[in-house]
């Protein structure tokens, strides 16, 4: 008997403990420093290391993997596929951190036509795989009489299709699209509120500094009595993270967080491709989630508003039981594409509209490059060399292949999470008494 290649055995935050999870045998626990001596020496007292995994027989540690494999790709083919479609790469707003702006900017416009197209490509291409699109930018909702006209075009040829819309919007005109949205079968709304009202004004504003927050709550507001269904993120640097207190109370005493409809998340604020944010601002994942795990100390009601994962340790609290190994967290060319108002296809959102990512064209004819594809298709933690023999990677996955292609020059590379540390905080968060 030898130590699985796949226990993952962290320290639990303000413990004299520790965790010890191995998402291939699928077992977690809580131990003490002393059987985690015993364990990494092979000695097994009780056989209850053998019995959960955490020692185990080689070949029946490489059979399992191959099964758990198999059985992870096979359910993949039948997950639901997210079609992102860009309408526009413009924007009403000139946020502080804008990764977009370093894009150039596009003379095409998009046309029913170009619609037709889409929707046509769609059919054929995904035919037998459920899914369901959603609309993204840029911000699709911009005002004005030809925005609404695509829009409302684009919905109709959904709501013919049988497929469900997403929008991604800024919110600022959402309460005048409600009457549109209520025409199709809307998924979720996602909108962005980056705190109360003085700190999200100063990061999220129109066109000369114009404010937006009064706008946006109007637009959660509309939206929530229709019975949509609200996302709502909030980006986050060192700059407003302080904030999230008084966003949670914000929302608790809206009366949002009691309504079946809204749920949030929280976005890290983070180089992509280009961003106006100074580094000194950034927060890595750890950093941020340390910061969001003293703030629930502080404020346990953010709870209400927002429980953030910790890697799977959330899952583990709510489920009592593991999440699938997961051999890939990335859904490019697998369950995730996108598509943008010039008729190009591209792997997913982090990609859409870059240049050099293109990976074919559905409008005015289809073409589509098959090698560039498949280096994002074919990518998971049996093909990142580094991933073969990183313990974490089965709760891992490899992370964003796009992140990784910025930082190593292709997506073939991990791009790393800091899985022990995050279980460190949110077994401490979930699971300790």
């Amino acid at each position: 008997m030898q130590l699985s290649n796949h226990n993952i055995i962290t320290p639990i935050k303000n413990s004299e403990d520790f965790f010890i999870v191995n998402p291939l045998s699928g077992n977690a626990d809580i131990m003490t420093n002393n059987e985690r001596k015993l364990l990494l020496q092979g000695i097994d007292v009780t056989g209850e290391f053998a019995q959960q995994g955490y020692l185990t027989d080689e070949t029946k540690e490489k059979r399992a993997f191959k099964l758990a494999y198999l059985d992870f790709t096979e359910k993949r083919e039948s997950d639901e596929t997210q079609l992102f479609f860009v309408p526009n790469y413009s924007c009403n707003f000139a946020c502080s951190y804008c990764y977009q702006e370093g894009y150039n900017p596009v003379q095409q416009t998009l046309t029913n036509e170009i619609i037709d197209s889409f929707f046509d490509y769609v059919k054929k291409e995904f035919a037998n795989r459920k899914k369901y699109v959603t609309v993204f930018g840029g911000e699709p909702l911009l005002p004005g009489d030809n925005q609404r006209k695509l829009i409302s075009y684009f919905l109709s040829k959904a709501t013919d299709a049988k497929l469900d819309v997403a929008f991604v919007t800024n919110g600022y005109t959402l309460a005048s699209y409600i009457d549109l949205l209520k025409t199709a079968s809307i998924r979720e709304v996602q909108i962005t509120l980056d705190g109360t009202e003085e700190i999200h004004d100063a990061r999220r504003y129109m066109k000369g500094k114009l404010p937006t927050f009064s706008r946006i709550v109007e637009g959660v507001d509309a939206c929530l009595k229709n019975g949509i269904e609200v996302n709502l993120r909030m980006v986050v640097d060192r700059d407003n993270i302080g904030n999230l207190p008084e966003l949670s109370r914000f929302a608790i005493d809206k009366g949002w967080t009691a309504s079946p409809y809204f749920k949030t998340q929280i976005g890290r604020n983070y180089e992509l491709h280009y961003c106006n944010s100074t580094p000194d601002k950034l927060f890595n994942r750890v950093t941020l989630y340390e910061k969001i795990y003293d703030l629930l100390q502080e404020h346990p009601y953010i709870a209400e508003f927002y429980k953030p994962a910790f890697s799977i340790a959330k899952y583990i609290s709510e489920n009592g039981a593991l999440p699938t190994p997961l051999f890939d967290s990335c859904p490019a060319c697998k369950t995730e594409w996108a598509f943008d108002f010039t008729g190009t296809i591209y792997s997913c959102t982090a990609t859409v509209g870059k240049k050099g990512e293109e990976l074919g064209t559905f409008y005015p004819v289809v073409t589509k490059n098959e090698e560039a594809i498949s280096q994002w298709h074919d990518r998971d933690v049996t093909t990142i060399e580094e991933c073969k023999t990183c313990s974490v990677s089965l709760a891992c996955g490899g992370g964003c292949a796009s992140v990784a292609k910025n930082k190593n020059g292709h997506p073939n590379s991990p791009d790393c999470r800091p899985i022990k540390e995050l279980l460190s905080l949110g077994v401490a968060q979930y699971l300790v008494p």
